[in-house]
């Protein structure tokens, strides 16, 4: 039994992504973006009060990379992970942790145009530098990404999902267009089925009540 506890448009849609490219039976519990998160009944699924949380088997399992490198050891036939001993093994660590970076990011720049409640509270100092540094992150990915239709040589992997869903929420505070290897990687992701089956459906609470937040001027 594979249970996924979710929000849209946060970190649990990588893992919902995943679930949807490996093809196994899964269910999905969407939970409102709030303080139910706190609840003493999320908590015994995440005792850090956020999403995602994975029932797998009896077990109760936290943190999106931990869940990904699980699933993809759980399913090795779907081919999105690399094992110990495949030489991409590094590289596919790599790129798949990499993806909290971009994500630290982004959740820095959505609480400041999202989350916080008052506008003396927001620093268009912050919205500045996060955004700047979400262009650092995008730069290394051009790097990687010119010459290579995924981040991998070997094909499609789950680093491609972590990294896709970062880059999916960091494009609300960056844009990625200037960046040409990396806006045609993004466009290859969207592309697939599993992708689109992951995003919010129509009714569904969004994080975002827009596409594009601008960083403040001071």
């Amino acid at each position: 039994m594979i249970r996924l506890h979710h929000c849209p448009e946060t970190r649990s849609m990588r893992v919902l992504w995943l679930l949807h490219e490996i093809g196994c039976p899964f269910e999905v519990v969407t939970h409102a973006f709030g303080r139910n998160l706190r609840a003493p009944d999320f908590l015994e699924l995440n005792p850090a009060g956020r999403v995602p949380a994975l029932e797998l088997d009896g077990r109760k399992i936290w943190e999106s990379g931990a869940m990904i490198e699980i699933l993809c050891e759980r399913f090795p036939e779907a081919g999105l992970g690399r094992a110990t001993e495949d030489p991409e093994r590094v590289d596919w660590l790599i790129w798949l942790h990499f993806a909290e970076t971009v994500s630290q990011h982004s959740a820095a720049l959505t609480q400041q145009h999202v989350a916080l409640y008052e506008d003396a509270m927001r620093s268009p100092v912050v919205m500045k530098l996060e955004a700047a540094r979400l262009g650092k992150c995008y730069a290394a990915l051009e790097r990687r990404l010119d010459g290579r239709e995924w981040l991998l040589d070997g094909g499609f992997s789950a680093a491609d999902v972590a990294v896709g869903q970062a880059v999916y929420m960091a494009r609300h505070f960056a844009r990625v267009e200037p960046f040409e290897a990396l806006q045609d990687w993004v466009w290859r992701c969207e592309a697939r089925p599993a992708f689109r089956a992951a995003l919010p459906t129509p009714g569904e609470d969004r994080l975002y009540a827009q596409d594009f937040y601008a960083a403040w001027e001071p």
